[in-house]
Parts: structure tokens; sequence; C-alpha cells
């Protein structure tokens, strides 16, 4: 009798890693992996000025309606442009930019293009584009991707900035 016990228990022993080898897989298959690859993002963020020319968003930062915003995605090989979108932010200075398609092997960022205010319509340097990653194969499970804010500076500060800007400098010495 034991000479019968050990083919079936090597039977139930192959047939216990033939499954947690296959499962995995046929589960994985079953997803509609084609369907998210064709999937839209939708890109957000916020396009401020800088009332204080602080070179950041402070308390006395007001947000601009109306702002071109584009999200353009580039070849990492070539560096060559391969898509872009263009949006324009709502009056609370937001934009949702819907973007077609995968673009796991390029680099996408959201990008300035314009700001209707006369004087804060200057691009504040390193805060005129922000990169996001369009892809779904990233762990995200949602479609929505958020830049960081984008601003241009006021060509002349706001009253007040000086007193603002003194209150984070005081912050910086303590600590």
């Amino acid at each position: 009798m034991a000479k019968n016990q050990i083919p079936t228990f090597a039977a139930w022993a192959v047939a216990a890693v033939a499954v947690a080898f296959f499962l995995p897989a046929a589960v994985s298959g079953a997803r509609d992996v084609k369907a998210a690859a064709n999937q839209r993002f939708v890109v957000q963020g916020r396009v401020f000025c800088d009332t204080c020319r602080a070179g950041f968003e402070t308390p006395k930062t007001t947000y601009i309606a109306g702002a071109k915003v584009r999200v353009e995605c580039r070849s990492r090989t070539t560096g060559a442009k391969t898509c872009s979108f263009d949006g324009t932010t709502d009056g609370s200075g937001a934009y949702n930019i819907l973007v077609a398609d995968e673009h796991e092997h390029e680099t996408c960022e959201a990008m300035l293009v314009s700001s209707p205010v006369k004087g804060c319509d200057k691009m504040l340097e390193g805060r005129e584009r922000a990169r996001v990653f369009l892809t779904h194969n990233n762990g995200i499970a949602s479609s929505k991707r958020f830049a960081n804010s984008l601003g241009f500076q006021k060509d002349i500060p706001l009253a007040g900035c000086a007193q603002l800007l003194e209150m984070y400098h005081q912050y910086e010495n303590e600590v």
C-alpha cells in the first residue's frame, strides 16, 4: 500500500507546483491590460502669480484664471517631441488636461505657455514646468496625474510682501 501512495503524493506535488506557477500568469492574463493601455490620463495642476517675488507660493499668492498650459511628451532617447496637449486654467487657476495614450517610454511635462494677467506674465524660473508620469505601469491605479504648481512672477511685489518675507527669514533662523 505504501508503494501506491508515493505516486499519488508525487502527482499532488506536481499539481500544486503547476498551480503555484501558472495561476498568477492566468490571472494576470485575464485582466484587461489592453484597455488600461488605451485609457486616457487627466493631468491636473494650478497656475499661480508670485505676487511677492518669493519664488514659491505664499499666503499672498493669487491663482491665474485663463492661463495657457501645455502637457508635452518627448522621446527619452532622441528628445524629439512626440505629442502635446493644451489646456486653460479655470477661475480658480486649476487646469485639467486630457492626455491620450500610454507614455511609458517618454518624458512628459506640464509647462506654462502664457498668462493673461498684465504685470504677472513673466515665467517664474524653476516653476515653469513640472514632470508628470503618464503610464499605467507604475503602480498608480488612478488615471489622474497631479503636477506641481506652475508660476508666473509679478513685475512689482505687492505691499506687505516685505513683512511676509521677513517672517519666513525669522523662521529660517530659528531652525
